[in-house]
């Protein structure tokens, strides 16, 4: 269920946004507090082999205190905690279009790996695309996924993204070259 809808309040950082209460997890904004458990779930090399290299690996509590202070420095927060048990254990967040892309926005997303294939990840993004499009005036919602990233493609299809296209070549992570596979899901789907 979705609890909180986006509107002047929620743009106050001083008073967490909660995207989704839900019995197995939550998505809320990043707390202080959340720093040891970030770090732990984020500090692993399987994670930042699947992210863009602004992801740090090793990942320190340095590297969590920075993240939790600039996550809710923006206005409005776009970067929001995957929670179980009270402990933050992945991530999630969008980037809006601007010009000609403006109705279109990029999600992205990460969680432990304690906590793969357990269907976590798959209801989070379905939970996640649902709050954008009634809160956002978005009509289009993509993400971009490495080619050996079969794990988060399988969850783009279960929250009924359709692959739209492969660029070859079109990313390097660790000086490999790799594709890059497009999926997005509509409002109107």
């Amino acid at each position: 269920m979705v609890i909180e809808f986006w509107n002047k309040t929620m743009n106050d950082i001083s008073s967490p946004v909660c995207v989704y209460e839900g019995i197995e997890f939550s998505i809320r904004s990043w707390k202080k507090g959340d720093e040891e458990s970030l770090a732990y779930h984020a500090n692993n090399k399987k994670i930042y082999n699947n992210l863009k290299d602004i992801f740090p690996h090793p990942y320190t509590i340095e590297n969590a205190n920075f993240w939790i202070e600039l996550a809710n420095s923006k206005n409005p927060i776009i970067d929001f905690a995957i929670v179980v048990e009270k402990k933050a254990i992945g991530g999630i967040g969008f980037i809006q279009g601007e010009d000609v892309y403006r109705l279109n926005m990029e999600i992205g997303f990460w969680i432990g790996e304690e906590f793969w294939g357990k269907g976590i990840m798959t209801l989070a993004v379905k939970q996640f695309v649902k709050w954008l499009f009634e809160n956002f005036k978005v009509i289009r919602i993509y993400a971009s996924v490495f080619a050996f990233n079969k794990g988060s493609m399988r969850v783009l299809e279960k929250a009924s993204f359709s692959m739209e296209g492969r660029f070859k070549d079109a990313l390097i992570k660790d000086n490999l070259i790799i594709d890059e596979y497009i999926f997005s899901i509509l409002k109107s789907e």
